[in-house]
């Protein structure tokens, strides 16, 4: 597709019921001639918010897998429960929580610790029970909906399921496929504003993480894999030691994403000192001038 639109960043795809996240992404990436990865799988009968990474934003998947997530989950009991007993369930199920990955999962089944940060009634009617889950990624609302059916004493599992929020993504950024097409399309036939529109830059995907500022004569150094020290950095936002920070210019560019060697309370800019080990850079080296030696280590 030759339409100059940008080959890197994320689509918010409203992925419908039915394909496999794998293939819905795979649709993404037949469309845009670019490849791509999705950040969260979401199981075939199961809709909602799917990001997908083009071209080297896939890159993202480590920080945008750890997302928390959103859904929208229709519960279905065994038996007749009180609205009130369902309402006290549901609160018991907030805050830190044990899990076992269902048998048809294609992880391992070990038992492990999520944290649900909130769980609401929405509606009942019947044995029906709408719920809206807040909670850490790789949390399993089919399990959830099963104790809680358990904890009523009657039973449940989950009937339908919609994913509405994946970190900072929610679904009215969602697109679908169909609106996804029509935009390559127009983009096909000289007007790329929609598709433009439609793919995100990704620093969008790091309102999360802490960051720190680097002067320009640092930037390309830290684009070689080398070591940011005290001397390039501009500013520091609050971290510490081995948390993942975000590696920005003074125009808010997203150079790259590395783990911080020593707390954020220890940076001086303009001081010696090695602090932001780079792992996954993203801007191209080249895009700001040389401004180190060709052995030096540290801008």
């Amino acid at each position: 597709m030759s339409t100059g639109t940008r080959k890197t960043g994320l689509v918010i795809i409203d992925k419908p019921r039915g394909p496999s996240s794998h293939q819905v992404a795979a649709w993404v990436g037949d469309l845009l001639g670019v490849d791509v990865g999705h950040a969260g799988t979401l199981d075939p009968m199961v809709s909602g918010v799917l990001v997908v990474m083009l071209g080297n934003a896939v890159r993202l998947a480590p920080l945008l897998l750890q997302h928390d997530k959103e859904y929208v989950a229709l519960m279905r009991l065994h038996g007749d429960a009180e609205p009130s007993d369902v309402l006290e369930a549901a609160r018991e199920f907030t805050g830190r929580i044990y899990q076992r990955p269902p048998r048809r999962s294609a992880v391992k089944r070990a038992l492990r610790i999520r944290t649900i940060q909130d769980l609401t009634v929405l509606d009942q009617q019947g044995r029906l029970v709408l719920l809206r889950i807040r909670c850490d990624a790789g949390t399993y609302i089919r399990s959830l909906c099963h104790h809680l059916g358990l904890v009523l004493g009657v039973g449940g599992h989950m009937q339908e399921l919609r994913r509405t929020r994946s970190g900072t993504f929610d679904e009215t950024q969602a697109h679908t496929l169909h609106a996804l097409k029509d935009a390559v399309v127009r983009a096909e036939e000289g007007d790329s504003s929609a598709l433009d529109a439609m793919i995100l830059p990704v620093e969008v995907a790091i309102p999360e993480v802490q960051t720190v500022v680097i002067r320009d004569s640092a930037v390309d150094a830290v684009c070689h894999g080398a070591v940011l020290a005290g001397v390039g950095v501009v500013s520091a936002t609050k971290f510490k030691r081995g948390e993942k920070v975000a590696v920005l210019t003074e125009k808010n560019e997203f150079v790259c994403l590395g783990k911080a060697l020593v707390d954020a309370t220890a940076i001086i800019p303009g001081k010696p000192g090695l602090v932001v080990a780079p792992d996954t850079v993203f801007m191209a080296p080249g895009t700001y001038p040389r401004c180190w030696k060709k052995h030096q280590t540290v801008p």
